[in-house]
């Protein structure tokens, strides 16, 4: 399996032309896609504990009793389960953006977590609505502008809050 660039020069090879304009062109493209997806990819990865962290933070304001006796994250050891599993998820969705592919979020972090959560009893829209809320402040942060290859980020960050969505749907 070949690379775009081994691939556009494997073909030009094989019809003995040089590489043209519009070839070279859409390598650029490729290029600029591949370094915004690593700004936003970073950003997020710089900042991961706070996202999970504040995410959190905002699921049990708005939902205390899964803090309270009896909940599903009371007790330290459920609370860092709660946190692992959010900060899982937001990897796995830091991998498909960078690849640009979802598969690795469904067929290694999706695949069976509704399932499971449901055998163990965890409410799977609250964790769908800690999703959403890391959703919210990875959008922001790949949003912001400062430090980030410049371009139309517009279908990159729908991309991203793609990969939210579907892991927010797999839970719920």
């Amino acid at each position: 399996m070949f690379d775009a660039f081994t691939k556009v020069i494997s073909q030009a090879d094989a019809r003995g032309e040089y590489i043209n304009d519009d070839k070279i062109n859409a390598l650029n493209a490729l290029v600029a896609d591949g370094n915004k997806r690593i700004d936003v990819v970073n950003r997020i990865t710089s900042n991961s504990s706070a996202i999970v962290a504040n995410a959190a933070r905002s699921l049990f304001a708005d939902q205390p009793q899964l803090i309270a006796p009896g909940g599903n994250a009371y007790t330290s050891r459920r609370m860092a389960a709660c946190l692992r599993d959010m900060e899982i998820i937001l990897r796995y969705v830091t991998y498909a953006i960078f690849s640009g592919d979802g598969s690795v979020l469904d067929d290694r972090c999706l695949n069976g977590l509704r399932e499971t959560y449901t055998a163990l009893g965890v409410p799977g829209g609250s964790v769908a609505n800690g999703v959403d809320k890391m959703k919210e402040a990875a959008i922001a942060m790949a949003n912001d502008r400062d430090g980030v290859t410049s371009g139309d980020c517009s279908s990159l960050i729908s991309e991203l809050g793609g990969y939210f969505d579907r892991a927010s749907a797999a839970v719920s």
